[in-house]
């Protein structure tokens, strides 16, 4: 048995799972500073007491930033998390549950759960995954292998690449981020300085619930297609999961992506395949569980490709 910890945005996910089955599932919401690893382990300890849960075999740990390949630790998240910068998790995850712990970026392991047995994309080889909402997270698998580049960087970066050299300045240090033009983030920023009333700040989810945005949604919409057909010309992928909250929206997003990508692709390149996850809440939990079975040998496959 595992037990999934995922540092979100908003709250801390976490998941007790056997193999690639989600067992039970908690949250509990973030305050933005470093009570909240506190708050992690105490949640954490309550929930496998209120599931029944014996001492957990190993522990995975998602975070929403960079992890180094060597030392296992995360060097940065764009202003998010910044006092878990350069916190040894693995040493917090052993002390708390007297386990051994694997860390990975929260995209990664959401690729490695989407390709796992139980996900929406069992066995694929060549692989992006992309998850919308507050940013835009990426990852890539080519060959069986995640890409993590020489510092842990590659393939994770893609809501980062330039979409727009007129744009301004990215948070990141970049310019015309794809993040900086279409995520919530950017929403927020958009409605402020068009609205004179700062509370005013329509979500993502408006954007295709409605028709008061329709102009704001193609923008977005543009941005997330010229971003996947970027990561279509690195990685070559079999197919691309779209996945993120804003999918629940389903063919509204996927379809237009699809067709952007259709449009402007490399031309002796194959389209892949586009796949929605029909449980992306559970994508992060599904890789945790995977990459942590490494550590015991308990796996019913070999993982080692994706690790």
């Amino acid at each position: 048995m595992e037990l999934c910890i995922d540092f979100g945005g908003t709250e801390i996910k976490l998941a007790v799972t056997r193999g690639d089955l989600v067992l039970a599932t908690d949250s509990v919401l973030v305050r933005g500073d470093a009570g909240d690893l506190a708050t992690a382990a105490t949640a954490s300890h309550e929930f496998l007491a209120r599931t029944d849960a014996a001492r957990p075999e190993a522990v995975g740990i998602a975070v929403p930033g960079v992890v180094h390949p060597i030392t296992r630790r995360m060097l940065h998240a764009n202003a998010k998390y910044d006092y878990l910068r350069d916190t040894d998790l693995l040493a917090w995850a052993s002390d708390e549950f007297q386990a051994p712990a694997v860390i990975e970026n929260d995209a990664r392991a959401a690729l490695v759960g989407e390709i796992s047995a139980t996900g929406s994309a069992p066995g694929e080889r060549d692989a992006v995954l992309v998850t919308l909402g507050t940013g835009i997270g990426t990852a890539a698998l080519m060959n069986g292998t995640l890409v993590r580049g020489w510092t842990g960087h590659a393939g994770i970066l893609g809501g980062h690449v330039t979409t727009d050299i007129h744009a301004g300045q990215c948070p990141c240090g970049n310019i015309g981020c794809a993040e900086l033009l279409a995520s919530s983030w950017a929403l927020r920023q958009h409605s402020n300085s068009a609205d004179s009333r700062s509370d005013y700040a329509p979500t993502v989810k408006d954007l295709f619930t409605t028709d008061d945005h329709a102009d704001l949604r193609d923008s977005f919409l543009h941005v997330w297609g010229a971003t996947v057909v970027t990561l279509i010309h690195m990685y070559d992928p079999a197919v691309v999961i779209l996945s993120g909250g804003i999918l629940r929206a389903g063919d509204a997003v996927r379809a237009p992506i699809e067709n952007y990508v259709r449009q402007h692709l490399w031309a002796s390149l194959e389209p892949p395949r586009f796949v929605v996850p029909p449980e992306p809440q559970f994508s992060v939990a599904r890789g945790l569980s995977v990459l942590a079975r490494t550590l015991t040998n308990t796996s019913p496959r070999s993982d080692e490709e994706t690790s």
